[in-house]
């Protein structure tokens, strides 16, 4: 099982960033994919989640409230490749990003860091004043 996550990096703020996690070693759409973060000196923290619903209709998505109408998370179920775009960019975004997946079965997604099963080495996001 791999999870490789790139497109981290140095911007100013105000600035965007997209990040990928390519996924491999495991059926991607069994699974809930979720974006982390951890700043210095702080816990880590979920960010945004995505899964397939199996019915045809829009995956299911959840933001936490700092990165709501700035972040989209979108996945390319035929690359096994989640994204996260994140625009208007602010200082406190600087972490460093972890994919992490966890199996929807049984208890679906619950994007807690806790509840995932496979995580990614992590890539670092500066945001510059």
């Amino acid at each position: 099982v791999q999870l490789v996550e790139s497109g981290g990096g140095l911007v100013q703020a105000g600035g965007s960033l997209r990040l990928s996690c390519a996924a491999s070693g495991f059926t991607f759409d069994d699974y809930a994919i979720g974006w982390f973060r951890q700043a210095p000196g702080k816990e880590r923290e979920a960010v945004s989640c995505i899964h397939d619903t199996g019915s045809g209709t829009d995956d299911r998505t959840y933001y936490t409230d700092s990165v709501k109408g700035r972040f989209t998370i979108s996945r390319d179920s035929a690359k096994s490749t989640v994204y996260l775009q994140m625009n208007s960019l602010k200082p406190e975004d600087t972490a460093v990003y972890y994919c992490a997946a966890e199996h929807l079965i049984p208890y679906g997604s619950t994007c807690r860091a806790g509840g995932m099963d496979y995580w990614g080495e992590g890539t670092l996001v500066t945001v510059s004043s």
